[in-house]
């Protein structure tokens, strides 16, 4: 029997435009009226059951939500792509591939807007929460007014699982001491494990599990494994002891964004497979899309992109990297998609798939473009030049994109897995930067196998598209405050309708400063380079109806259209936030941590891990001291002291072999600092100083000293470069008295616990000379 996708709900328009006005009841609500009758005894009173929750309709579906990193519309074989993914291709060929739906073309706006069904600028993310400012549409707070679908669907009975990346959390939020209101409990979720950062290192990551940082023993999995065993745990929990409730789970992978890591029998997968290069890649992804029915008979290629040099320029060293880069990404890739099929395979087993309405929006934006001509596999070998680059990827070969590499895969691959549009992630003026795939797989509400679906759509349409699917209600109010209008539009009535119009006919697009107006097939776009005149940069204008994939400006030719896009990007662009415009002049504002204006900073052993950009910071800015104040109880005392950053970069203060010692590790390489003399017993103060002078013009110019101090001895010194001047703690973060996650020094094992007695570690900073 087919299944009405519009029971029990008011009309979709109604939620866009006005908003439900209707009571709904809630896990957070006022006191209910009781309605029995209460005397002096039981036998003479009439008891009231409350239904303090709202349940859900019987046989509401479970909703997944897969959401994938940094992945092109040319990558899957669902799409066209050359790279296997079995599970995708499966969900799309039982449902519906959407071939004309959009992203915001960077990360944390993409999320933002999908999880609230409203504009990013509109929910305060019109870029990261690491670039935040002091202005509305960029100031990284999601406003409660503009609920999540997360919070929409556990007020209509649903039980609500994050798992992965998450990115939407005020940079100085993200600290033990909160406000965890905008954490994803305080959004509507009931449980996270996942990250907060745009990425992950995919062997050692910062998990956090609801509100706590947890340091698991991954036993050497992969994080989307990790990530894949908690959501069938949280699964299994919920349908064990509710099995009649629904659930929300928002799967969202670290894969594919950088650090481009996987196991090495994935890569070996795809050995061979991309000799050809990324200029053939094209031309077959081509093809696929067309037998497919996902690009038209006529389409082309768009030019090569000026940051993509041809594939035959490349010498045979530099081919062989390039190829082994672009393995493995589709092992990455290949990876996730089994993963995810994993879930598949448990919901199946258990008899719920059937009834699940699976989404998998293939990246939350086009592909990423930040690994050069050649790939990269870490920050030393990417500073080199020429042949000594190559021939450093190539002695590092066998450890390209595994747990030992942190990089990503060459600028012509992402163009490639970008086929057939131009340009790449940031650029929200190109459809390369906003065009991902969308499957939609629900065997219980979805008839048409295998179907294709061209309406146009973008991220914010999500939200009431799985309100309307799921017969839920936007409430009046969510938790106190009283909701806004969704600015999205619902996709349900595309779904049992192949050939239906399009009903999101106007979409605006912008990214520092780079900017877009889609209406009606049309669309105005607009480069901008950081620094330079927005007054001068130049529009172009394409229809999108006959030149699907922007191939002729036909700006001269309608300048009048030219001209009704430019005022209707305007108009949007007042309404949501999206002025004033920024290249980057005023990033930061609101981003940066805690301890962003501090001069002496005191931090205990047993603090917990600090998130990295939360953290204290540590560059040619200012200069600084890191002092340890211990207890040398025994000559065997041994551990580190303060610890930021790992294996890819950072800096341990440490104690071993009876003396104090410093790693600083710039980008895998790491030099020493060692105490020349075995550490007394009894109280010390241990001293780590860098001094900057004025900042080096050369990459290997002296840019200062650093040095070891005990009970202020100096112990001993060396310069450091330009290079060596910033000390990164992205991917590890901070930590007292241990080093967790991945180590600094390769001199010892994470976590190496402090075994004396550490009373406190201070950090002062002072101004350079």
């Amino acid at each position: 029997m087919k299944q009405k996708i519009t029971k029990g709900i008011l009309p979709i328009a109604t939620l866009v435009s006005v908003g439900i006005t209707q009571p709904s009841a809630a896990q957070y609500s006022p006191q209910q009226q009781w309605k029995g009758k209460i005397a002096k005894t039981v036998g003479e009173s009439a008891p009231y059951k409350v239904e303090y929750a709202k349940k859900a309709p019987k046989g509401a579906p479970n909703v997944v939500l897969v959401v994938l990193d940094d992945v092109g519309f040319g990558a899957s074989s669902a799409f066209g792509g050359l790279i296997e993914t079995p599970t995708i291709d499966s969900l799309a060929n039982n449902g519906l591939r959407y071939t004309n739906f959009h992203t915001t073309s960077i990360s944390a706006p993409s999320r933002a807007s999908l999880l609230t069904g409203r504009n990013h600028h509109s929910v305060h993310f019109g870029s990261f929460a690491e670039t935040a400012s002091d202005f509305p549409g960029y100031d990284a707070h999601l406003p409660f007014e503009k609920g999540t679908i997360a919070e929409i669907l556990r007020e209509n009975g649903y039980n609500t699982y994050a798992i992965g990346k998450w990115h939407l959390t005020p940079v100085p939020e993200v600290t033990q001491s909160g406000p965890f209101n905008r954490w994803p409990l305080g959004r509507g979720f009931d449980h996270f494990f996942g990250f907060h950062y745009a990425l992950s290192d995919q062997y050692t990551p910062q998990l956090w599990e609801d509100n706590s940082k947890v340091e698991p023993d991954t036993k050497g999995k992969h994080l989307t494994t990790l990530l894949a065993d908690k959501a069938i745990h949280y699964i299994a929990s919920q349908k064990s002891t509710t099995p009649d409730k629904p659930f929300f789970l928002l799967f969202a992978t670290g894969a594919t964004h950088a650090p481009v890591q996987v196991d090495r029998s994935w890569i070996d997968k795809y050995k061979g497979k991309f000799d050809d290069g990324w200029d053939r890649y094209r031309e077959k992804t081509l093809g696929n899309q067309k037998k497919l029915g996902i690009a038209p008979p006529n389409a082309e290629l768009t030019p090569r992109e000026r940051d993509v040099v041809p594939w035959d320029s490349l010498n045979t060293k530099e081919k062989k990297v390039a190829a082994r880069s672009m393995e493995g990404y589709a092992g990455f890739l290949s990876h996730a998609d089994y993963e995810i099929g994993r879930i598949v395979d448990f919901l199946r087993s258990i008899n719920q798939l059937d009834n699940t309405i699976f989404l998998v929006i293939v990246g939350d934006n086009g592909a990423a473009k930040e690994g050069g001509k050649i790939g990269a596999i870490n920050g030393y070998i990417s500073s080199l030049k020429g042949d000594e680059q190559v021939d450093a990827m190539l002695s590092e070969y066998d450890n390209i994109a595994t747990q030992n590499s942190m990089g990503n895969y060459p600028t012509g691959w992402s163009q490639a897995t970008n086929t057939p549009f131009r340009l790449w992630k940031n650029n929200a003026h190109s459809e390369g930067g906003t065009r991902n795939p969308l499957v939609i797989h629900w065997p219980a509400g979805i008839k048409d196998k295998n179907g294709l679906r061209t309406q146009y759509g973008h991220l914010n349409d999500i939200l009431p598209t799985i309100v309307e699917l799921t017969g839920s209600r936007i409430p009046p109010t969510i938790n106190g405050y009283a909701q806004e209008p969704i600015e999205g539009t619902s996709l349900a009535y595309s779904i049992h309708d192949p050939k239906a119009p399009s009903r999101h006919t106007q979409q605006y697009y912008e990214m520092f400063g780079k900017r877009a107006m889609y209406k009606d097939g049309w669309k105005a776009a607009a480069a901008h380079e950081r620094g330079t005149d927005f007054g001068k940069d130049v529009w172009e204008l394409f229809n999108m109806n006959d030149d699907f994939n922007e191939r002729f400006n036909v700006a001269d030719k309608y300048p009048e259209k030219l001209k009704e896009l430019l005022d209707a990007f305007d108009a949007d662009a007042r309404k949501y936030n999206v002025y004033p415009l920024d290249g980057g002049s005023t990033w930061g504002g609101q981003s940066k941590s805690v301890y962003a204006n501090a001069s002496r900073i005191t931090l205990y052993p047993g603090v917990d891990h600090i998130f990295g950009a939360a953290g204290p910071s540590f560059n040619s800015s200012r200069s600084f001291s890191i002092i340890s104040d211990a207890v040398i109880t025994d000559k065997s005392n041994e551990g580190v002291l303060f610890a930021i950053g790992g294996r890819f970069g950072g800096m341990s203060i440490f104690v071993k072999d009876g003396k104090l010692q410093v790693a600083h590790n710039s980008s895998t390489r790491v030099r020493y600092l060692e105490s020349s003399k075995q550490l007394p017993l009894g109280q010390v103060t241990l001293r780590y100083e860098v001094r900057y002078s004025k900042e080096a013009k050369g990459f290997k110019d002296p840019a200062g000293t650093e040095a070891i101090y005990v009970n202020n001895d100096k112990v001993a010194e060396h310069q450091i470069s330009r290079a060596e001047s910033n000390i990164s703690a992205y991917q590890d973060g901070v930590d007292v008295g241990c080093d967790q996650l991945s180590p600094v020094a390769d001199r010892y094992k994470s976590p190496f616990n402090f075994t004396g007695d550490l009373k406190k570690v201070i950090i002062e900073y002072r101004e350079n000379k």
